[in-house]
């Protein structure tokens, strides 16, 4: 698997991370806190991090709520590149298997299955910890935020210090 982070300055303007390990585990788990404040800026930029993450040989998931959600991601990632296409499915459930290099689930991911995991759900998975790498992204809305916040110091209570890339303050 390549060195470079999946959450590089090229697509996310976040700084480039080291490989994973206990002495840089706060660089595997970002905070991605976007001036926009629409959902739709937060799917692109989820996109354009599983692009980054797949295009590097990453597994990656994106994890939301909704079947709507998980529907608009699936059209977003179906046109996502005019003369490609990101390889992957939506999984409803945990009894069902994602074959795809990139699965969108309505379900808590298994870390074991995936390199890369986005959140976009309200709830941060219990085993957070355990993930090779983590993104939360969230747009500049009062009840995200306060989502984020929470998933934030339920990562700390994990024992992590997650870095956070703040857009707001450009």
């Amino acid at each position: 698997m390549p060195e470079s982070n999946p959450h590089s300055p090229s697509e996310t303007g976040s700084p480039a991370a080291g490989p994973s390990g206990a002495d840089d585990q706060n660089q595997r788990y970002w905070f991605h806190i976007l001036a926009q404040n629409t959902p739709a800026a937060r799917n692109l930029h989820a996109a354009k991090l599983v692009d980054k993450a797949w295009q590097q040989g990453d597994r990656v998931c994106i994890v939301c709520d909704s079947a709507r959600h998980a529907e608009e991601l699936d059209d977003l990632l179906w046109n996502f590149s005019p003369d490609a296409f990101i390889p992957h499915s939506v999984v409803p459930d945990s009894a069902t298997a994602c074959s795809d290099p990139v699965g969108i689930l309505l379900c808590p991911p298994v870390a074991e299955d995936w390199d890369t995991v986005i959140i976009l759900s309200a709830t941060l998975p219990a085993d957070a910890d355990r993930f090779k790498r983590l993104a939360l992204v969230a747009h500049n809305d009062p009840a995200v935020l306060d989502q984020a916040r929470s998933h934030y110091k339920q990562l700390r209570a994990l024992g992590i210090e997650p870095r956070v890339h703040d857009q707001r303050k450009r």
